[in-house]
């Protein structure tokens, strides 16, 4: 990543208020078609169901966030 960096070598000590803007517009936009392609991919496949009448594809929903361990 870059930064902006003082002529004496040093950084500026915080971010700028666009360096904000810019990073979290880079965190919501892949969120963000990510979320439109599985919404239209779920209203594509909304019509199928099983024998039992059961839809074959379902969004699970959301849990609470959880530590994953390797």
């Amino acid at each position: 990543m870059l930064t902006v960096v003082n002529e004496d070598g040093t950084t500026p000590s915080g971010s700028s208020l666009l360096d904000g803007i810019v990073r979290e517009g880079a965190r919501r936009m892949p969120a963000t078609a990510l979320e439109g392609e599985v919404n239209a991919c779920m209203a594509e496949l909304a019509d199928e169901c099983d024998a039992k009448g059961r839809r074959l594809v379902v969004r699970n929903g959301y849990r609470r966030p959880r530590r994953v361990t390797t």
